[in-house]
């Protein structure tokens, strides 16, 4: 069976687990189900899987930890649910590495089109034309402030030429800065070149995954931001980009 109707549903809730994956079958998805982070281990050792959905409280290992271990792992995306549903638990769920996240009691046609969003952006392919028509750099490796970038197969090396491990929304936001450079770009358009037109995101998601991002390019404190807020309008990638 093709990898992308393959879900994996992580809930203490045995009564969630029953409801999303039954609802999720009747749309063309072989759901599996865990009850806490330890089976979600087991089950990605026997199993690929397209995407997760991971329940934040649980008993023992919290959803946010399981996150992180996914994400050191190179797992499959996320998309986060939690009973609290507040402004904090989002946004640190998005930090952390999560694609999407819905409070508790969700509506479960909510929840697949979310999941059908997280697994059209994770299969769309690299956006090469938008650079042409930018004028910015087009080849396959890219180069500037002394890291390198390979445009396809996702890699990017420090100035120490350390391999520099990102996300995949990460990778698609640095990709949109570096085919954009020294251009302002708002929080709407970076959304479109990074997730494609009309994609599902809260507000913040933009601004959370720019912070994960500056951390992972910030190399030694005398270096520079690559990454500057323009007040009021959005955010600039500084230094120049060359192909090569």
């Amino acid at each position: 069976m093709d990898l992308t109707t393959r879900i994996l549903i992580v809930d203490d809730d045995e009564g969630i687990r029953s409801l999303v994956s039954s609802f999720l079958a009747k749309h063309g998805f072989r759901v599996t189900t865990a009850a806490d982070a330890r089976q979600m281990r087991e089950r990605l050792a026997e199993e690929r899987y397209a995407l997760i959905v991971l329940d934040l409280m649980m008993p023992g290992e919290d959803g946010l930890t399981a996150l992180r271990s996914i994400q050191a792992a190179d797992g499959p995306p996320v998309i986060m649910l939690s009973a609290v549903g507040t402004d904090v638990d989002r946004i640190v769920g998005l930090e952390v590495g999560a694609e999407d996240y819905l409070a508790k009691p969700c509506n479960p046609r909510e929840l697949l089109a979310r999941i059908r969003t997280v697994l059209r952006r994770a299969a769309r392919p690299p956006a090469a034309p938008a650079a042409e028509r930018s004028g910015g750099p087009s080849g396959e490796w890219v180069a500037f402030a002394d890291w390198r970038m390979d445009l396809m197969s996702r890699v990017l090396y420090d100035p120490d030429e350390r391999l520099v491990a990102l996300s995949d929304g990460e990778f698609r936001l640095l990709r949109a800065f570096v085919q954009h450079p020294r251009r302002v770009l708002t929080r709407d358009q970076l959304l479109d070149f990074a997730q494609g037109a009309g994609s599902e995101a809260y507000d913040r998601a933009i601004d959370v995954q720019i912070s994960r991002l500056r951390r992972k390019l910030a190399h030694g404190q005398a270096a520079p931001d690559l990454i500057r807020t323009v007040r009021n309008e959005g955010y600039m990638f500084v230094p120049a980009v060359t192909a090569g």
